[in-house]
């Protein structure tokens, strides 16, 4: 695997969380130009069925499990400072796209996480104001009061991150914000969940803008094609009918 983020991710513990979910499999020189590298050795891979889909899925997760490094460090940082009564963690940069970056920070009764996305065009923009929104007010339903809080400022950076050089300040970008609590991360299996989820949100909202400008295309034309058959309908038509003279030759219009 080849990432851009690699160093960061191994500053923050990447590869202790690889040596743990893969142990003999992750060897310590990787590929060339890869920054790690897998062996498996087929024979060795499990027959029963269940075990098999079982280690199928922890490769098809090494990309994630890389990932989670900055996630894990800021659960386990929020522990230490909630018992030690201390203020903030380190500020962790992840700048795993070009001009993006997930930024996460660890309080004692919290972790945030800031997502910086590029939107291409003024519509993604929109698009993307809109649907982070709809974050903010089903936020509000009984249902989901538990889920994190979600924030989102276009252009402005947050405040958490606003000391940190090199920001863009201009209209094509727009800063998330997840404010993570406790509960979010109780047990291993909530905070894997949550890991898994967080990690995929920047690829799941432009799937979903996409989506959207697909629909109203779709929709657009539909409508152009209705106006259309109602044009059409509305056209008279011309009068066919021969004029001829007494004797009954037909007159022809020159």
């Amino acid at each position: 695997m080849h990432i851009r983020c690699w160093d960061e991710l191994v500053k923050y513990g990447a590869l202790d969380i690889l040596k743990r979910e893969y142990g003999s499999l992750l060897i310590a020189q990787p590929e060339h130009e890869y920054n790690v590298s897998l062996v498996i050795d087929l024979e060795q891979v499990p027959t029963d069925t269940e075990a098999r889909d079982a280690f199928i899925l922890s490769v098809a997760l090494f990309k994630r499990n890389a990932l989670a490094a900055p996630f894990e460090l800021g659960f386990k940082t929020q522990k230490e400072l909630e018992a030690s009564g201390g203020s903030q963690g380190e500020l962790m940069q992840v700048h795993y796209r070009d001009e993006e970056a997930i930024y996460v920070q660890a309080s004692p009764d919290r972790v945030t996480v800031i997502f910086s996305t590029i939107f291409q065009d003024e519509t993604d923009r929109i698009f993307g104001k809109v649907f982070l929104q709809e974050f903010v007010d089903a936020r509000r339903q009984p249902s989901i009061q538990t889920a994190p809080q979600v924030l989102y400022t276009n252009r402005d950076p947050p405040l958490e991150i606003r000391h940190v050089p090199g920001l863009r300040n201009t209209d094509d970008i727009g800063y998330v914000t997840f404010v993570l609590f406790p509960r979010h991360f109780a047990n291993a299996s909530i905070a894997s969940s949550s890991i898994s989820h967080i990690q995929l949100f920047r690829d799941y909202l432009h799937y979903h803008i996409k989506c959207s400008k697909a629909y109203m295309h779709s929709r657009m034309r539909h409508r152009v094609v209705e106006f259309q058959k109602v044009l059409n309908r509305a056209k008279t038509e011309v009068a066919t009918t021969e004029r001829k003279t007494v004797t009954g030759r037909t007159l022809v219009t020159r």
